[in-house]
């Protein structure tokens, strides 16, 4: 089964979660550069090489007191900004959610403009260090001085632009095209674009990819032995080649019962492997295969991206917060991500080795739950509120126009009919719940007619 783009390695996306990797890479650039330039700071007061007459400003004292005065005013800068910076993100994630903070940290902006704070701050100390390295005394490190006064330059051009970038990023409307990006980015690679008309490899493989694992399913319900967990957490990445490889290797059937965004229990089952005498040796690569974390992530989750979407709109709708212009937002940005995902083939999770064998089965995406957990909580959030229940009826509308079978209208169509429903019962302005009959008509009106006259 073809996978499209590559799916993002665990490991990375747990570096790029947090606050210390790009520093640290950067205060080693910062050190690197620092032996570079007291290299050639050396050899000029051995008079080996001479450098340019506007470095060789001032003395050993002089150069003391500016690296002093950078450093301490960079760790001062650090220190304060991202404290209120934290005081901020706090304060805004009672509104969008605890995850706010997690996407400060998942910032490349912020990791690096952190990074160029400390590294400075590395650069300057080990600069001050190395003015007293010779006892003799006459030795200042021209170079390293005026490089540390050109890193202080950048440093005030990375605050400015790190403020700018947390007064745009905390607004709503960015918070939530953000979150919207990241949906698309996770479709494009759970469920890719596919060459429908491309043909298989060999004949060989055409009699394979023909054969339904549904004789499989059947033997590994019935006869397959029981993997359970190893720990407990929610599954953020599962190595399915790596899986597959294994399968094959002990020639068995692996099915999955779990994918990632579901949360396992430790003991419980999480699959099963026919026959039974391999489930011992798949539960040790499943257990290497299987990552496991207290959070979701978006690698093989794009549903995680939706559920983000569908708490900041139930959070704005909240008496406490009744914002119904955010939900309103919220519900424009889902229905382009599940419009998206209606263009796309939703395969089922099977895969097989070289020669065409079945070796794992994955547990299926179902587009009607994707519809459910995008719009249910939305719409019970939203019982007695006209202008939100119009909204979810147009971006249904707007869905199934880009739905390319019945099962996926009958799905949007369900969700319609409750709407519809939850109307006639908390509504009581006539006016409003006339609107609210005249969207549904015009989405059962449009699924109608893309049905077409042969399902009629």
């Amino acid at each position: 089964m073809s996978r499209g783009r590559k799916l993002p390695n665990w490991r990375w996306e747990a570096l790029r979660t947090t606050l210390w990797f790009v520093p640290a890479v950067l205060i080693v650039l910062g050190t690197i550069v620092f032996i570079v330039t007291f290299k050639i700071d050396v050899a000029a007061y051995f008079h080996q090489i001479q450098l340019p007459s506007w470095l060789r400003l001032g003395n050993s004292q002089s150069g003391r007191d500016v690296l002093i005065a950078i450093a301490a005013a960079i760790i001062t800068v650090v220190g304060v900004v991202f404290s209120i910076t934290i005081l901020a993100l706090t304060l805004a994630s009672q509104q969008f959610g605890p995850r706010m903070m997690r996407n400060f940290v998942r910032d490349v902006g912020n990791q690096v403009t952190l990074g160029v704070f400390v590294a400075t701050f590395v650069y300057s100390v080990l600069a001050l260090g190395s003015i007293t390295i010779y006892p003799h005394g006459g030795f200042t490190p021209h170079l390293s001085i005026t490089v540390a006064e050109s890193m202080l330059l950048v440093d005030v051009v990375v605050l400015v632009y790190f403020i700018n970038h947390i007064a745009s990023s905390i607004q709503l409307p960015a918070v939530i095209a953000g979150i919207a990006r990241d949906l698309d980015s996770a479709i494009d690679t759970e469920f890719p674009l596919t060459n429908k008309g491309a043909p298989p490899a060999n004949a060989r493989q055409a009699v394979a990819m023909a054969q339904q694992p549904a004789e499989l399913l059947a033997a590994i319900e019935e006869r397959g032995g029981v993997v359970y967990a190893a720990k407990s957490g929610y599954l953020q990445f599962v190595g399915y080649a790596q899986l597959t490889k294994i399968a094959k290797l002990v020639d068995a059937v692996i099915r999955l019962d779990y994918r990632p965004g579901h949360f396992i229990v430790a003991g419980r089952p999480v699959a099963k492997v026919y026959p039974r005498g391999a489930a011992q040796q798949v539960e040790k690569a499943l257990a290497k295969a299987h990552v496991t974390g207290p959070h979701r992530t978006l690698m093989q989750d794009p549903v995680f991206a939706i559920d983000q979407l569908v708490e900041i709109a139930i959070r704005a709708l909240s008496p406490a917060v009744n914002d119904t212009f955010t939900a309103l937002t919220c519900l424009d940005w889902i229905s382009s991500g599940l419009s998206r995902i209606s263009e796309r083939e939703i395969a089922e999770h099977v895969y097989r080795d070289e020669e065409g064998r079945v070796r794992l089965i994955g547990a299926d995406w179902s587009y009607p739950k994707m519809v459910n957990r995008a719009f249910d909580k939305i719409r019970q959030a939203a019982t007695g509120m006209p202008a939100v229940m119009i909204r979810i009826l147009v971006s249904l509308a707007a869905v199934a126009q880009a739905t390319t079978s019945p099962a996926q209208r009958d799905a949007l169509l369900r969700q319609g009919e409750m709407v519809l429903r939850s109307a006639r019962e908390s509504v009581t302005e006539q006016n409003d719940l006339d609107d609210i009959q005249t969207r549904f008509n015009r989405l059962q009106e449009l699924i109608s007619t893309l049905h077409g006259p042969s399902t009629t």
